[in-house]
Order: C-alpha cells, then structure tokens, then sequence
C-alpha cells in the first residue's frame, strides 16, 4: 500500500513539474550575434598635398608685342604643393603654389616673345561631392618674360608679375592619390622692353591635368 501511495505522489509531482521543464525546454538556445556592420570611413579633402602637373598654354602679346602680332603658345611642366581644409558643410578651402617650366613663345619678323617659366600662388574654395571636388582658384600669377629683336641682336627679359583666376575638378582615387584637370587665364601686365623701344605684355591661357599625393 506504502508503495502505491509513493508511486503515486511521484507521478504527481512530476506531473506538476513537466508544465515548468517544457517552458525551460521552449526557450531558445543562445545564438551566435550577427558580425558589425562597419561603415566605410568618408573621405576628407583636408591635409597638405604635393603633386606634379603639364599642359599647354596660348596667349595674345599686348602693347608692342600686340603691334608686331606676337602670340606664344607652347607646352609647359611643373609641380605644386597646397593644403586644403574640408567644413563641416563640405566647403573647402585651400591654397596652391605652384612653379612651371615652359616653351611658351612666338617669332614673327624677326621678333620673338616667350616665357621661359612662371608659378602662381593662389587660394582655392570649393564644395566637395563625397571624393570629387569642383573648385574656383585665384591669386598672384608671375613669370619670365623676353621680347627680342633678333635681327639686331637685342634682348630685354623682365619678370613680370600679374594676376590669375580659373577653375577645375579634382577627384581622389584613394585615400591618398588625386587627379585634376585645371584652367588658368592669366594676365601678367605690360612693362618697358628696350629692345623694342615699347611697353609689351602677355595675356595666356593655360590648360593642364594633375597629379597630387595628399598626406
């Protein structure tokens, strides 16, 4: 009788606790979280920059070169160094300098023109599109200018300086390289050229694709 009894009591008990065993056996195992997701850094315009650059370039004679019909076109090569810094509103501002070597010139009746080499020295403000940047540029512009009169023998040189302004687009392919492709109109006043008995001046257009590594 005590056996039953036990038996019994047994079954009820595990009758009252297979209710709880199959919430417990309901949960669900622990699983492994998902990976993060890791957003890809934005690119920053902001940082200093060196880079090199060539082109072509063509200009009008003013004053006496003007009068002798002294228009020099050549192509040029140099290299540049600026910084730029990005806003929060993706307005960037910079600066550039830059130094070209050139074979800018003209010859007609026995007069030449040319410069030899110029640089500028100009601010730049533009709105950056994720790694693509449009800017406007302006500043100082200078150069060595010759008019000669080679049928006489007599050279004059002065370095000239002027002002500039233009435009371009740069876009970065990575984090640290850049490309662009700039205009530049340059206008480098006139001066007395006494182997021409005048004042002259040059007028130019300049047109060239760049290369910068940004640290």
């Amino acid at each position: 009788m005590k056996k039953i009894i036990s038996s019994g009591v047994a079954a009820i008990a595990l009758l009252a606790a297979a209710p709880a065993f199959a919430a417990d056996m309901a949960q669900p195992y622990p699983v492994k979280a998902p990976p993060a997701i890791i957003a890809e850094p934005v690119f920053s315009w902001t940082g200093f920059y060196l880079g090199a650059n060539a082109g072509y370039a063509w200009g009008s004679g003013e004053e006496g070169a003007e009068v002798l019909g002294l228009d020099p076109d050549g192509f040029l090569g140099g290299g540049q160094i600026g910084f730029n810094y990005q806003f929060d509103n993706n307005v960037v501002l910079g600066a550039e300098a830059d130094f070209q070597g050139s074979d800018i010139k003209d010859e007609r009746l026995g007069f030449e023109s040319k410069m030899d080499y110029f640089g500028t020295v100009r601010a730049r403000l533009g709105y950056a599109f994720g790694n693509v940047l449009p800017y406007v540029t302006g500043g100082l512009a200078w150069g060595h200018t010759e008019v000669n009169d080679k049928l006489l023998g007599f050279s004059a040189d002065k370095t000239a300086v002027g002002w500039t302004v233009g435009g371009g687009v740069e876009y970065a392919f990575t984090n640290n390289w850049t490309v662009k492709a700039e205009y530049l109109y340059m206008d480098l006043g006139d001066d007395y050229y006494s182997s021409i008995g005048d004042n002259s001046g040059l007028t130019a257009n300049v047109v060239r694709a760049g290369i910068n590594y940004k640290f």
